[in-house]
C-alpha cells in the first residue's frame, strides 16, 4: 500500500507540470518579431517587448540601422537564420539628414552647409530594394513611417519627414506592405515628450507612447 501511494505521488508530481505546460505558451512557441530601425526604434523596442512579453518574442537587430545604404549592406546579417514571423522596419531620419565633415554638432549635422545623405530618388530606389529583400523572408512586413522632425533640428529640415514618408508610402503600396504611422503620432507629442528642443529623440514617456502603437499594430497581425 505504501509503495502504491509513493508511485501515485510521483506520477502526479511529474504529470501536473506537463498538464499545465500545455496551457502556458513557451517562449519558443511564441511568434518571433524583428524590429529594424534607427535609435528611435532602439528606444521603443524594450517597451514593446514588455507589452507583448506573453504574446511574442520581440528582438531588435544589433546596433543602429542608420540610413538605407547601411540597410542594403547589413540586412542579410540582421535577418540572420531566424525564421521571423513579423518584421517591423524603418529608415528615413538618417537618409534625410544633412552632414558636413567640419560640423562640430553631434553626428556632423549641418543643414546649412552640409550634404544630404540620400536624395528622395536615392531613398526610393534603396527602399524598394530593401523591401524586395525583406519579402524573401516570408515574414509579415510592417513599415513604420519616419517620426517627426522638430523645429530647430541641426541637420534636418522640417517638412522633409513628410516628403520621405510620401515616397515610402508609394513603395509600400507597390509591395502591399501595411504602414504603422508613427509620424502622425509623434507629431502630436507635447514638448515634454522630446528629449530636448530640436531633438528627434524622446523621453521615456514618448518612447512608451510609440511602443504602445507599435505593440498594437503587431498584435493586430
Amino acid at each position: 500500500m505504501k509503495k502504491l501511494l509513493i508511485s501515485t505521488f510521483l506520477l502526479t508530481y511529474i504529470a501536473l507540470p506537463l498538464l499545465f505546460a500545455k496551457d502556458t505558451p513557451q517562449k519558443n512557441d511564441l511568434p518571433k518579431v524583428l524590429i529594424i530601425g534607427d535609435s528611435i526604434s532602439i528606444g521603443y523596442t524594450p517597451h514593446v517587448a514588455k507589452i507583448l512579453k506573453s504574446k511574442a518574442v520581440v528582438t531588435h537587430h544589433r546596433g543602429n540601422a542608420g540610413h538605407t545604404g547601411m540597410g542594403l549592406k547589413n540586412l542579410d546579417k540582421w535577418i540572420g537564420d531566424t525564421r521571423w514571423d513579423i518584421i517591423h522596419f524603418n529608415w528615413g531620419l538618417w537618409d534625410l539628414c544633412y552632414r558636413h565633415p567640419k560640423s562640430k554638432v553631434q553626428g556632423n549635422r549641418d543643414k546649412v552647409n552640409g550634404k544630404i545623405t540620400h536624395t528622395l530618388e536615392q531613398y526610393e530606389a534603396n527602399l524598394d530594394q530593401l523591401v524586395v529583400r525583406l519579402k524573401k523572408t516570408n515574414a509579415k512586413l510592417i513599415w513604420a513611417h519616419t517620426t517627426v522632425v522638430p523645429e530647430g533640428e541641426a541637420g534636418r529640415i522640417v517638412g522633409d519627414d513628410r516628403k520621405y514618408n510620401a515616397v515610402a508610402t508609394k513603395i509600400m503600396k507597390k509591395h502591399r506592405v501595411p504602414i504603422n504611422d508613427l509620424h502622425t503620432l509623434s507629431k502630436s507629442f507635447p514638448a515634454n515628450h522630446f528629449k530636448k528642443p530640436g531633438d528627434v529623440h524622446y523621453t521615456v514617456d514618448g518612447y512608451k507612447k510609440l511602443a504602445k502603437q507599435v505593440a498594437g499594430t503587431l498584435s493586430a497581425e
